[in-house]
């Protein structure tokens, strides 16, 4: 998906750690990981409200209303009946009276609402009914282990991302691909705000979005933790793109997917990435890109030679 540099090929420093810039925190009572509410006020009512208006009656079995229907999506009443429960409670539920839904009721508005497998993870999070995940020791600590199979990736960019998606280690490869960002790894910064994003990131837009889509799952899976929660305040203020995507309530997994980006030296490089949870670290993503074979990126990355280093994680 994204990719990176601290040293000139043949240069790398046999492993220092990534100092990611700090999260500004949220002033209290104002952004949060709801967009422009205070923490964690009613994320469950505002994602079911966006996720209704995003499904059409047709596709759920109801009649589309014609012109005299004025809800974009589902109306509550729709998604009650839909899900076997009473039109009052639904509305409480949107409405943050209802706090504690049982999993049976979670799982039947999932459904109504057509939502896909992250979306429901994430719906059961809000609604309390999924662990709230936290980082074990250190939250920026890379294993070891973890850090030598990031070298393991000679011909390929690998590297650990943590909850707000911050680069975390990265290998020698990786390492020399994100040198146009300078000291800046937090890939949502560097889409949003950094100046080089534009031209380094030909499919920005798409990267943009799958990032604050994945990005607003862990603020579900994570509530509360401070670098994504600063990080949302932080961008919100920063990039109407940004804030416009969060307020869209859509969540999704970072996808496997074919991303293409210009780098000032190797020039148009394209890789396959794929993304791995990283089990025993609750919050860290491997990110693995790798070129086709035989392809002119392959030859841009062979012709780093053992460029050595990489950058480890603490």
């Amino acid at each position: 998906m994204f990719l990176g540099a601290a040293h000139p090929p043949g240069t790398g420093d046999p492993a220092r750690p990534h100092s990611a810039r700090p999260h500004r925190p949220p002033p209290a009572g104002t952004v949060s990981i709801g967009g422009m509410k205070p923490p964690r006020d009613n994320e469950l009512g505002a994602f079911l409200r966006a996720s209704r208006a995003r499904v059409e009656p047709a596709d759920a079995g109801l009649a589309a209303g014609g012109s005299g229907r004025r809800v974009r999506g589902l109306r509550r009443e729709e998604v009650a009946v839909l899900s076997g429960v009473s039109a009052d409670y639904y509305a409480r539920l949107e409405q943050g009276r209802e706090r504690n839904p049982s999993a049976q009721v979670v799982d039947a508005i999932g459904r109504a609402l057509r939502l896909a497998p992250d979306a429901r993870g994430h719906l059961h999070h809000l609604a309390g009914l999924a662990p709230r995940l936290t980082a074990h020791g250190p939250r920026e600590r890379v294993h070891p282990s973890l850090l030598q199979l990031l070298g393991a990736f000679p011909r390929a960019a690998a590297y650990v991302l943590g909850p707000a998606f911050d680069v975390l280690a990265a290998n020698a490869v990786a390492d020399v691909l994100l040198s146009p960002f300078g000291d800046e790894r937090n890939m949502p910064r560097i889409l949003f705000t950094h100046p080089r994003g534009r031209e380094v990131f030909t499919d920005r837009e798409l990267l943009r979005r799958s990032t604050v889509y994945a990005l607003r799952l862990n603020a579900g899976r994570f509530p509360g933790d401070p670098d994504v929660t600063g990080l949302v305040a932080e961008l919100t203020e920063a990039s109407a793109e940004f804030r416009a995507l969060w307020e869209d309530h859509t969540v999704g997994s970072l996808p496997r997917a074919f991303k293409v980006f210009v780098h000032p030296v190797l020039g148009r490089v394209e890789l396959t990435y794929q993304t791995f949870d990283v089990v025993d670290a609750p919050g860290q993503l491997l990110h693995v890109g790798t070129p086709e074979p035989g392809s002119p990126s392959e030859a841009a990355l062979a012709s780093l030679g053992d460029a050595g280093g990489g950058t480890a994680g603490r």
